[in-house]
């Protein structure tokens, strides 16, 4: 049996990634493991003649950032979460924090793109699924819904006043 004591879980904040963090959420209630929650701030380097420079950030951008990555607890509880703002390129922090953390499954979105869109942006989630150190579930949508749970009572219909009419 696979022993998964450690998840983690990068976040960009987008609605594949909400997912993926529901799916984290439930693997780490199933497997009683802890979980990572990463988000990665790129901050964009901006070119000032030939020298590059990086912009400068607006008041309280930081903190926003802190605090939205702080909100995402689980709604189960009893599940361990650390939460990790990390700075740099997102691929690198990822596997860095992977394998810092000696984790045992990384739990992310993907938005699939394809053709064009996919090669000028790239795929942050392609690049860790090769450098890894663990094996990466990727959630492309939202989960299935959850089963309705059906009664086992009958239901008694009286047909009597339709046959006698």
């Amino acid at each position: 049996m696979t022993h998964i004591r450690t998840i983690l879980h990068p976040t960009d904040f987008s609605e594949c990634s909400g997912h993926a963090f529901e799916l984290a959420c439930a693997l780490a209630g199933d497997y009683g493991a802890k979980l990572l929650v990463q988000h990665v701030r790129v901050l964009p380097l901006a070119v000032q003649g030939d020298v590059p420079v990086f912009p400068l950030e607006l008041p309280g951008e930081a903190e926003a950032v802190r605090e939205r990555l702080y909100a995402l607890r689980p709604r189960e509880s009893g599940i361990t979460v650390e939460h990790h703002l990390t700075m740099g390129g997102p691929v690198e922090e990822i596997v860095d924090l992977a394998t810092e953390k000696r984790c045992d499954l990384i739990v992310m979105g993907t938005h699939g793109r394809r053709g064009l869109g996919r090669l000028i942006l790239g795929s942050v989630t392609e690049l860790v699924l090769r450098q890894a150190p663990c094996p990466v579930l990727t959630v492309k949508s939202p989960p299935p819904p959850a089963p309705t749970h059906l009664t086992n009572a009958a239901t008694t219909v009286d047909v009597s006043a339709a046959i006698l009419s």
